[in-house]
């Protein structure tokens, strides 16, 4: 059955390939994003260029933070389920940069929850993030984990909407899914992230800046992989236990409707293995300048996916080789008529 979901972020990275997944299905999609100049805004409107000839998309360009604007949406359409995207990204601009996210991320999802408590869907799915584990050690991180003690205002920033929606949830019986990524990359990406600086640097014959002198391992997931969680997990609504109990496991909440769940590929990769991938697939040799780890980063970060192969029997699977081909396929492609 087709369903109509509101993707906020629908011209970002992950919303893009999320809306398209979606409209692919036959669900209709509304797509609500700001179009900000935090990175090329072409790579934006590019994206949603591909979606708005689908006569079940309807963009809307506009921010979340606006008071009134996610309720009129709401009121509009009437969701059957949102899955939340927009958000200020970024562990490195959060330093310089931290207002930004104290209204986009935390304002803006404030918005999101009033706009769902006065309009209720049947399904809310918010994006959080690996980050909030924060100065975890033991790994991998599993979402029954303490995640206390984030290292970035950016991180911060997220974990509190993870608690602002487990209050709605409570409160208002509001069914939420928090998911925290795990280092999604793939074509379309943004270009402040890793993958898309190297493979320009690279093909540029310019050196790249490997933090912690490549002694640094991540959870890369690849983005297709992400979007086919995302779609399941739309069908997987948490419901408030009659009892309080909660299964062994399960980071399902004791009082509300609330769950956090890990999207990863469940393998922590190597920083200088990610780099050699790249490298193989370019055809050509970085050139390598060994930084210091960056304030507010971690030195590893790996998922334990378990539970949402429970949820959903389904498990990322793209091999990071696999993955980052595919990339510089399309960097090559895309800037080649640029």
């Amino acid at each position: 059955m087709s369903r109509t979901v509101l993707i906020t972020g629908s011209a970002g990275f992950i919303g893009y390939h999320l809306a398209r997944a979606l409209l692919d299905r036959g669900d209709r999609v509304i797509g609500l994003d700001a179009l900000t100049d935090y990175y090329d805004v072409s790579l934006k409107t590019d994206r949603h260029a591909m979606l708005t000839p689908d006569p079940n998309f309807t963009e809307v360009i506009g921010r979340i933070e606006t008071p009134g604007l996610l309720r009129d949406l709401f009121e509009t359409h009437r969701p059957d389920a949102v899955v939340h995207l927009a958000a200020q990204a970024g562990v490195r601009y959060s330093i310089d940069n931290p207002r930004s996210y104290l209204e986009t991320n935390i304002i803006g999802t404030f918005e999101l929850l009033e706009a769902a408590r006065a309009y209720p869907p049947r399904h809310m799915l918010l994006a959080s993030t690996s980050s909030a584990y924060g100065a975890n050690t033991e790994m991998p991180y599993r979402e029954t984990d303490r995640a206390d003690h984030q290292m970035s205002f950016y991180a911060a920033s997220k974990k509190s909407t993870e608690s602002m929606a487990h209050s709605y949830a409570h409160l208002f019986d509001l069914p939420v899914t928090m998911f925290r990524f795990f280092t999604v990359y793939g074509p379309w990406g943004r270009p402040d992230m890793a993958l898309f600086k190297f493979t320009r640097a690279i093909l540029e014959g310019r050196p790249i800046d490997v933090y912690n002198h490549g002694d640094m391992k991540r959870d890369f997931t690849y983005v297709d992989d992400l979007v086919e969680a995302i779609r399941l997990l739309i069908d997987a609504v948490p419901e408030r236990p009659a009892d309080g109990v909660v299964p062994e496991g399960d980071s399902l909440s004791p009082v509300a409707p609330h769950r956090v769940v890990n999207i990863g590929n469940s393998d922590a990769v190597q920083l200088t293995d990610f780099i050699a991938a790249i490298e193989a697939a370019t055809g050509r040799e970085a050139q390598r300048n060994l930084m210091p780890m960056q304030p507010g980063d971690v030195p590893a970060t790996w998922a334990d996916a378990s539970l949402l192969h429970r949820l959903t029997g389904y498990r990322p699977k793209t091999a990071v080789p696999e993955g980052v081909t595919r990339f510089v396929d399309w960097y090559r492609d895309h800037y080649a008529t640029r």
